[in-house]
């Protein structure tokens, strides 16, 4: 009886010994996002995390950690600088204050379809600009998709440029959507976003502008009646990781981590546009009246913000700024050619 005591008692030891050297060999990776697990976030992140494991064998793990509990964009950002934190999703305009360039990406009209801002984020110029975030402490892995923003208001359909005029439009407290606005001919008023249902409720403001899963989610179809598909701005998210995290991991490690973020990409894309949608969808059967504006007068708007982007050339520098604008040229000229 005793011996029987001592075997299962090694046998005991042996299994611990065993789990505490697997557990040992994985390498635990914390990554950050701050929309809740349901969001497209949280459902692109989950891929990434069994893309890791699965290519890892389960020798890597993702920890997706959302609702900013691991702090906002910007905490974050310093985290995975100081090395505190392995690697986030999340906004491109946060980044601005690290790396001026990523600037770029709040342009106004720059893209004009979703496939368009594809092939320039993943193309040259987007790795243009994640090679930027290196010398800042950052690596950038892809870019995912927020979405591109659109305008309600309670007056009057937006078809053409003029219909602007006088339009009091809640704008986000950034300079470069005061002054695009401004120079569209609205009043643009800054306005925090807690308190833009009442604003439009009370008709302090006539309007707002936001992708449409913000405008379906906030319930905005209940003090607006207009939508017009102006696309205006598009928002693009960005995997990044620490680079003195980075600098640790063997080449089979990174490679995995590139691989999972590439189907996690590709994965989100695909999912945001699907919910963007259904949203759409979801607006008009809730009695949005909805029109497009059409290419010609997105030309005129453009051609009106000229000096909203010539600030922003300044601001991110002439050789980032063309070879941005270049390839939009060779995409819509048919002659571009896929990196690599």
């Amino acid at each position: 009886m005793k011996l029987k005591t001592l075997l299962l008692a090694a046998t005991v030891v042996a299994g611990t010994l065993s789990l505490s050297a697997q557990a040992a060999d994985t390498r635990l990776i914390r990554f950050g996002y701050g929309l809740n697990q349901d969001s497209n976030q949280g459902r692109a992140a989950q891929v990434f995390a069994d893309e890791v494991a699965r290519l890892s064998d389960g020798k890597m793990k993702i920890r997706a950690i959302g609702a900013a509990a691991l702090g906002s964009d910007i905490q974050m950002q310093q985290a995975l600088i100081g090395g505190a934190q392995e690697m986030m999703v999340g906004s491109t305009a946060t980044l601005v204050g690290i790396t001026p360039e990523m600037a770029m990406w709040d342009t106004p009209f720059l893209f004009n379809s979703g496939e368009e801002a594809d092939k320039v984020l993943d193309g040259r110029a987007g790795q243009m600009l994640i090679d930027k975030l290196e010398e800042k402490g950052l690596v950038g892995l892809v870019y995912w998709e927020n979405g591109f923003r659109n305008l309600t208001n309670s007056q009057r359909p937006v078809t053409r440029l003029e219909d602007f005029d006088g339009l009091k439009l809640r704008v986000m407290q950034n300079n470069v959507f005061l002054e695009t606005f401004q120079r569209l001919g609205a009043n643009a008023v800054p306005l925090p976003f807690s308190e833009l249902f009442t604003a439009l409720e009370t008709k302090t403001v006539d309007g707002q502008e936001n992708p449409y899963n913000t405008i379906l989610s906030s319930k905005f179809y209940e003090v607006q009646k207009y939508l017009s598909i102006t696309n205006h701005v598009y928002s693009p998210w960005i995997v990044t990781a620490s680079k003195k995290w980075w600098d640790s991991l063997s080449a089979d490690e990174r490679d995995v981590l590139m691989q999972a973020a590439i189907a996690s990409r590709d994965f989100e894309r695909q999912d945001t546009r699907k919910e963007a949608d259904e949203a759409l969808a979801q607006l008009k059967a809730d009695g949005m009246q909805v029109n497009e504006v059409a290419p010609e007068e997105v030309e005129r708007m453009r051609e009106t913000i000229k000096p909203v982007n010539e600030q922003i050339k300044q601001d991110v520098g002439a050789a980032v700024w063309q070879a941005v604008q270049n390839q939009l040229k060779a995409i819509r000229q048919g002659t571009d050619k896929p990196r690599g």
